[in-house]
């Protein structure tokens, strides 16, 4: 059985331990989520790779989904029972998560990808190649708490790379931005620079994009499958069909991610104005702190599109993603004050019977 000397290589910190002290089970010891499939975790930790679930507790006491654990979550787990499998009490306190609607469960968040230092926004320079797109990336990656870092791969498919690094800069100021071709094996070196011992990347994109490929240059061997992109719409196939958190050669650890078609968002007004700092500046200068950018007077963003210093279609793509994510607020404020008043319309009905049995 594989084993390792300390936690640090797998990214354990002083507040790990911390949240981990804190936990009141007996016999328990940290370990870390590389895998998830169907309920069933595979860990690692001193004591060398494991199969986990949660106990019936923790499912009861869990709020939503998203508490479960994810990918690159810390656990507290104890010894194994007679199916074999050891027992995950609690998920430690995350420091980052990158967090999606949950593709099937309404008003549900869904943890892609937790405790991870830097986000990868992989994006394709081939018909994958869309603005838009790697704005919402990076409102989800902003709110996740990771660092955001854009990689353009395909440079061996780009005819016009200059333009592309240049366009991309524009929408996104101060993020580190970088260029390779993983099939040439060209400039993604530039990526063991994030991938220190003890640090975790995570690779995010579309299907297509590279992000298997990348990894296997990574690793220095084809461990991730890596699928061919149709020649008719060079859309990829998902090569990868589950998260995985899996160790470099050098230290660092990546979690790879299946390639995501739809984008929902899950965040709050932290990560647009992240995202769209420039238009956030401009909104700081308007009349009235609650501006809508539409006909108010005194607006310092429609001054800026009307004077041509704000490109309207990124306007646009900021407004669409206001308005989604109040539309999700809503949502969510309305479905909790649903559940409230069930949950007195229930406590109401207890207590009529109550009265009624007490009665006779």
């Amino acid at each position: 059985m594989e084993s390792y000397e300390n936690l640090t290589e797998l990214g354990w910190t002083a507040a790990f331990e911390a949240s981990f002290d804190s936990l009141d089970f007996p016999d328990i010891w940290p370990a870390r989520v590389v895998r998830e499939d169907r309920g069933h975790f595979r860990l690692i930790s001193e004591e060398g790779p494991q199969s986990g679930k949660i106990t019936g507790i923790f499912r009861h006491h869990a709020q939503s989904v998203a508490d479960y654990p994810a990918v690159g979550d810390w656990v507290a787990a104890t010894s194994t029972d007679r199916d074999g499998l050891v027992r995950i009490h609690a998920v430690l306190s995350r420091f980052s998560a990158f967090t999606r609607k949950h593709a099937r469960l309404e008003n549900q968040a869904q943890v892609v990808a937790a405790n991870v230092n830097t986000v990868v926004l992989v994006s394709g320079l081939d018909n994958d190649y869309n603005l838009r797109r790697m704005e919402r990336y990076l409102t989800l990656a902003y709110e996740s708490g990771a660092v955001p870092v854009i990689l353009l791969n395909k440079t061996d498919l780009c005819d016009d790379l200059e333009s592309r690094l240049a366009e991309v800069a524009a929408i996104a100021p101060g993020v580190p931005l970088h260029a390779c071709s993983a099939q040439n094996e060209e400039g993604f070196e530039v990526l063991m620079h994030y991938a220190k011992p003890g640090q975790t990347l995570a690779f995010l994109g579309s299907s297509g994009v590279g992000k298997s490929t990348l990894i296997n240059r990574l690793l220095g061997y084809d461990r991730q499958k890596v699928g061919a992109v149709r020649e008719s719409d060079l859309k990829g196939r998902h090569t990868t069909t589950h998260r995985e958190l899996i160790r470099l050669p050098e230290g660092g650890m990546v979690i790879d991610t299946p390639g995501m078609r739809e984008l929902q968002l899950w965040a709050d007004e932290k990560g647009l104005q992240n995202s769209f700092a420039d238009i956030a500046e401009l909104a700081a200068a308007c009349r009235f702190r609650d501006c809508q950018h539409q006909q108010e007077p005194g607006c310092a963003v429609r001054s800026a599109l009307e004077k041509g210093e704000l490109d309207p279609v990124r306007f646009e793509s900021y407004a669409k993603q206001r308005t989604e994510l109040h539309e999700l607020k809503e949502r969510l404020t309305y479905g909790a004050a649903g559940a409230e008043r069930r949950k007195w319309k229930e406590v109401s009905k207890i207590q009529k019977n109550f009265k009624k049995r007490w009665k006779k």
